[in-house]
């Protein structure tokens, strides 16, 4: 009779924490109970959070609700098998990055190449050996990790630009798909453009590939500026986000763009006006789009009310500013309220 085994956990080094510090979690994937028993307890003993799924559905949906930091999946499972399951969670933006490793009886070459081409990261051959299971899962394990680590850093990294009045996005200008955006940007975006994600704004992106040359040269492109009443949208072409290769030109255009938004108001300029030639709100408004270049019916559009109406106030306002025209209305405001002086973005 041969000597007993050592305990597992004698040779097998403590389970890595995740990038929030709390133990991995390991998702099992096997449709025979017997199988998934000795490799569920040596995971536990090593550490690791373990979930269990005994077919090809729960474990599609197991992986979406728990989001695990690696799956061992069966290749061959009545139903939907091994490839098939690992085929749809590589589709999924949410957990295409979990490296799946096989476990699989098959060796013939066709079955472990496509095992590769369905997604997987490696594999591992029936009967399962535990220790070299967890070798294997530990380096692609490390290597997800530091993945998610760095995509941690660079989201905490965006969005703390929230905090200081700057939002910002990801575009891909190939196909002209927003693929991340901070939750001031949502808002933004969508109070000026009524769009939402993954759909980029039309005039965003426009002006995004108009300047692509520009901005791959390391030339500052000009800044995209929306308006909204008194308020305003301007973005700027920040730098490319990715591994794209700069020696091909085309190629790299057509990569990921970090844009830089910031929302900036007159409403001090609004005040200014109404303090300087003694103006009601609405008046300054009216005179604040004369200075602007705006004739009556678009003050109307924008303020929501009649030409008619803004040609009162105009008349008004002439009246307390000791003016005749429009034209003298506005360049006395300009030189009264320096505030007035152009800011565009381009």
């Amino acid at each position: 009779m041969s000597p007993a085994s050592p305990p597992l956990s004698s040779g097998v080094a403590s389970a890595p924490l995740g990038v929030s510090g709390e133990a991995l979690v390991v998702l099992i994937v096997d449709d025979v109970p017997d199988n998934v028993a000795p490799l569920h307890d040596a995971l536990d003993e090593a550490g690791y959070t373990v979930l269990v799924a005994l077919d090809g559905e729960s474990a599609i949906r197991r992986a979406i609700q728990a989001l695990p930091d690696v799956i061992l999946l069966d290749a061959v499972m009545p139903g939907i098998d091994g490839f098939e399951v690992a085929r749809r969670l590589k589709a999924d933006p949410d957990t295409t990055l979990i490296p799946i490793l096989f476990m699989t009886g098959l060796t013939e070459t066709e079955h472990l190449v496509a095992a590769l081409e369905a997604g997987g990261a490696d594999y591992v051959t029936k009967p399962i050996k535990p220790r070299e299971v967890m070798a294997r899962m530990g380096v692609h394990l490390r290597a997800a990790q530091h993945v998610k680590a760095g995509a941690v850093e660079r989201s905490q990294a965006r969005n703390a630009l929230d905090a200081f009045g700057y939002a910002s996005i990801t575009v891909r200008a190939s196909d002209g798909k927003l693929m991340w955006q901070t939750p001031l940007a949502r808002d933004l975006l969508e109070r000026y453009c009524g769009t939402q994600a993954p759909q980029t704004p039309p005039e965003v992106l426009s002006w995004l590939r108009r300047h692509l040359g520009e901005a791959q040269a390391s030339r500052e492109p000009p800044r995209l500026t929306l308006e909204s009443g008194p308020r305003r949208l301007t973005f700027r072409l920040h730098l490319q986000v990715g591994d794209q290769d700069d020696s091909d030109l085309e190629e790299a255009c057509d990569g990921d763009w970090l844009i830089v938004m910031q929302e900036t108001s007159d409403a001090a300029v609004l005040e200014s006006l109404a303090q300087a030639f003694g103006l009601t709100a609405r008046e300054a408004e009216v005179l604040y789009w004369v200075v602007k270049g705006k004739i009556n019916r678009d003050i109307g559009d924008i303020l929501g009310t009649s030409p008619a109406t803004v040609k009162k106030h105009l008349e008004r306002i002439h009246a307390k500013m000791g003016v005749e025209t429009r034209t003298a209305a506005a360049g006395m405001a300009i030189n009264r309220v320096p505030l007035l002086q152009p800011h565009h973005g381009g």
